[in-house]
């Protein structure tokens, strides 16, 4: 994995190429692989994998929730919602509550990025922290709710894992930051944002040592503070970081996203070459999204204008 971190796709693939020689068998390989083939753009392999995981306790539920995040990704955002419900009920029959609560938590993330559909968002929120309140559930659960409107949720969170997690790394240097960052920006204020993210400046490019999607996501959030203070050289270096750290992102819906702020911040730049170049990549990935989604919407409307 630390190949694919680096961009360094043909050493991961030897890699795992010794792995199944060896017949060595685990289902994050089975992930790994996954994402290998990805970012290699081998669809083929991607459902060769998922299949291959199908039946298999822990394999199952882990290669649905990888292909929801795709489906994401290419804002299918109705197969998605279908594949993490399939992931949640296999890892459910496994009795892993707390993987099928990650699932669910981070789908809602992912979900209001998207879709901006608030109430649903607190919604999956509230219900994964119910199945089952661990530290990694609390931590998404309280960036959901931030971005979802619910700040007071958020911060009462933020508040507890600050008291029950005073020495883990990752809470004080990389969630709660994120989680307050969201809040101040919920609050329309993105100068405290970017300030509460300086803290996460030196570990958000690294791969979190959990079984966490959600890579970078200070730099996402960083990016669309500088977008509100209309800053679009700020906002293109952070945006441009999720297309130069691929193999860090990996198939996360921010990867996509990140190409719809990059254009918007060439647009504050008056670059407009630069922004239609940025508006057609997104598009052309949403070339078979859902229609109806508000962010696919917004983004054929400014690129209408540019035209």
């Amino acid at each position: 994995m630390n190949y694919i971190a680096l961009n360094r796709l043909d050493e991961a693939a030897a890699v795992y190429k010794q792995a199944e020689q060896r017949k060595l068998e685990h289902e994050l390989l089975l992930e790994y692989r996954y994402c290998l083939a990805f970012l290699k753009g081998d669809a083929a392999q991607m459902a060769q994998l998922v299949s291959a995981a199908m039946g298999k306790p822990g394999a199952e539920d882990l290669l649905l929730a990888t292909q929801a995040d795709t489906e994401g990704w290419y804002g299918k955002l109705k197969n998605a919602r279908e594949l993490t419900r399939r992931a949640m009920d296999s890892a459910l029959h496994n009795d892993a509550k707390e993987t099928a609560a990650i699932y669910q938590v981070q789908a809602a993330v992912a979900l209001h990025e998207e879709s901006g559909n608030r109430e649903q968002v607190r919604a999956e929120a509230n219900a994964a922290l119910k199945l089952a309140p661990n530290r990694d559930v609390r931590v998404i659960a309280a960036l959901a709710l931030a971005r979802a409107g619910d700040t007071a949720g958020a911060e009462k969170l933020a508040a507890e894992l600050d008291k029950t997690f005073p020495l883990d790394t990752l809470v004080q240097r990389y969630w709660l930051p994120m989680i307050r960052a969201g809040v101040a920006l919920e609050h329309n204020d993105p100068n405290r944002a970017i300030d509460l993210l300086k803290v996460a400046s030196t570990i958000e490019l690294g791969c979190l040592t959990t079984n966490l999607a959600m890579l970078m996501g200070p730099t996402y959030l960083r990016g669309e503070a500088y977008l509100m203070l209309h800053d679009g050289k700020a906002a293109a270096a952070e945006f441009q970081k999720f297309i130069d750290h691929r193999g860090v992102v990996l198939n996360f819906p921010w990867g996509a996203l990140a190409r719809l702020g990059l254009a918007r911040a060439y647009t504050l730049q008056g670059d407009v070459v630069k922004a239609r170049a940025a508006y057609q990549d997104f598009l052309t990935l949403w070339k078979d999204a859902d229609p109806d989604i508000p962010t696919l919407k917004d983004a054929k409307a400014e690129y209408a204008k540019l035209r």
